[in-house]
């Protein structure tokens, strides 16, 4: 594609980036001249207000998947991939009400440190190089391909130097500034990734209504494209094994969430870097809200991209550009950069700069966390248990610059995925239901054992592996075809989950006669009350969410 970016595209662009460097090397000063402490490297001092944390939350979790992945998902099958967004938002308030009084009552840094309070070091380390590799190999290395194909996209740079552009403008702030610089530019971050992205898909719209705007495209996409707005698919939608009709309410997405914004690293860490639980709790609200808004950033764009390519007269009012790669059947990933090329000159520059907000804010997340988990889970834990907080951090930057480094090289492997958001999600969701079903019965089954937590979370991916065989078909007119079920993957998750909670129940009540465990954690009756503003907020929410479905079922 022919880079058609004009001088203002430019400037917007390269105001944005130098704001973000200049907040984020601002906010990383030595203050007063003294040392940064581990407090203040991965926990930001421990200071973050709840519309930072809130912020914050949605900048680490919008990235290249969501823009990119999601929109090409969007131009797929339609709007029923928004159940990851909207039942995200349910989510959180679960996590705000029943899962944040344990971890801040704990104090704790990291995630894994959680199972070593509950369970054992041993399960600690074992998770902590999970988690590392995961954030490594899959989440860092599938956000740098997923933004260099947008970038070589719309301006027509090289994948490679794409890559490695990202990577070091992620690097220039995070590195040094720890959470403190990746929290408070993200506040930046997602009011590019909001406004460009509102501006992307209301002259999408438009463009599909011919200049009519917003709501007028918004019904010729409805009208033209039912099958798309669809939010339980039936099982004869083609799309049906992505998204298993109810089971997407009711099963497998459940799994996905709560280990996801449960359990994640560097999701959860900018909450346990609050000032307070109720400053937590309010943070997570807040973050909820705006997962609400996040389908018509991501998900309509790629369902106009669809109405656009089938329509030839929309297409035609296009010109020559819009038959330059176009989005398909076979690579709906190309839906939003394709788009992005047809703004207007100023409004392209904000459009670039809210993906590059969402792939960077993400980058510097990821990087952040997989820093703490490898200082404070093995580095301190294994390594240096004496290490000062001096060493601590330096440790801290160079985990983080190591682990780019290797996610930068393998990247470019990654290519020809179509739908990388679905690619990305069906495989965390082989090792996702596991690690799930060893917190919740951590936190909510005083019975649970160590024992009983490794065995379970060893074989859950035995488990995953044998549900994986079936939609596979390779043993199709065979006599093992009927041993190896087809199923949707988000149901072999919830199954594979279920099988998991039942292994670890089994090993720890053989292990402890149906005793407790002395590690099992007591609760009181205060332990998930919350005030008035968080369960107003977290109703309205619960209205809102009722309403769209019943309206799109």
């Amino acid at each position: 594609m022919q880079n058609n970016f004009e001088f203002w595209d430019y400037l917007v662009f390269v105001c944005y980036a130098a704001l973000i460097l200049v907040i984020g090397l601002w906010v990383s000063r030595n203050k007063d001249g003294k040392q940064k402490t581990a407090e203040d490297y991965f926990l930001a001092s421990k200071s973050l207000p709840w519309w930072a944390i809130g912020a914050s939350l949605i900048a680490a979790n919008i990235s290249a998947e969501q823009f990119i992945g999601m929109s090409g998902s969007g131009f797929a099958l339609g709007l029923g991939i928004a159940s990851y967004e909207w039942m995200g938002a349910l989510t959180l308030i679960i996590v705000g009400k029943y899962f944040l009084p344990i971890f801040i009552e704990k104090k704790l840094y990291t995630i894994p440190e959680f199972v070593e309070k509950r369970y054992s070091t041993n399960l600690k380390t074992i998770l902590a190089i999970f988690w590392i590799g995961l954030y490594v190999f899959v989440n860092l290395t599938s956000v740098l391909y997923l933004g260099g194909i947008a970038l070589k996209t719309i301006l027509g740079i090289d994948l490679g130097y794409a890559i490695i552009g990202l990577a070091l403008f992620a690097a220039a702030y995070s590195l040094y500034g720890g959470l403190s610089a990746v929290a408070w530019t993200d506040i930046i971050q997602v009011v590019f990734l909001v406004l460009g992205g509102l501006v992307t898909t209301y002259l999408a719209l438009n463009a599909v209504s011919n200049d009519q705007g917003f709501m007028a495209g918004l019904q010729i996409i409805y009208e033209s494209a039912p099958g798309h707005f669809d939010m339980i698919l039936d099982k004869s939608n083609p799309e049906y094994v992505n998204l298993p009709g109810i089971g997407v309410l009711v099963g497998g997405l459940w799994v996905a969430n709560l280990y996801y914004f449960g359990f994640n690293q560097y999701i959860i860490q900018r909450t346990l870097a609050a000032k307070s639980l109720k400053e937590s709790q309010k943070g997570i609200l807040f973050a909820a809200f705006l997962k609400l808004v996040i389908p018509l950033v991501v998900v309509i764009p790629g369902i106009a991209a669809y109405v656009i390519v089938q329509d030839p007269e929309i297409l035609s009012n296009l010109g020559n550009q819009g038959m330059v790669n176009m989005p398909s059947s076979g690579a709906s990933d190309k839906a939003y950069p394709w788009l992005m090329q047809f703004l207007p000159t100023g409004l392209k520059g904000v459009a670039i700069a809210a993906l590059a907000a969402a792939i960077v804010s993400s980058l510097a997340s990821m990087l952040n966390s997989t820093a703490t988990i490898f200082t404070m889970d093995i580095y301190r834990q294994h390594i240096n248990k004496n290490a000062s907080n001096k060493a601590t951090v330096k440790v801290g930057r160079l985990s983080a610059a190591s682990a780019l480094i290797i996610a930068a090289l393998i990247a470019p492997l990654l290519g020809g995925l179509d739908q990388a958001f679905q690619f990305i999600q069906e495989y965390t969701g082989v090792v996702s239901p596991g690690i799930l079903a060893v917190f919740l019965l951590g936190l909510f089954w005083k019975r649970a054992t160590n024992n009983g937590a490794i065995i379970g979370v060893l074989s859950s991916i035995p488990v995953a592996m044998f549900f994986k065989v079936g939609p596979k078909g390779w043993f199709e007119n065979t006599a093992l075809e009927g041993l190896f079920p087809s199923l949707p993957w988000m149901n072999q998750m919830g199954l594979t989950c279920l099988i998991t909670m039942g292994v670890i129940m089994m090993v720890s009540h053989l292990q402890n006669k149906g005793a407790d465990d002395e590690k099992g954690i007591v609760f009181t009756q205060k332990t998930f009350k919350t005030d008035t503003t968080f369960n107003s907020g977290a109703f309205a929410i619960m209205i809102i969410l009722a309403a769209v479905y019943a309206v799109f079922w």
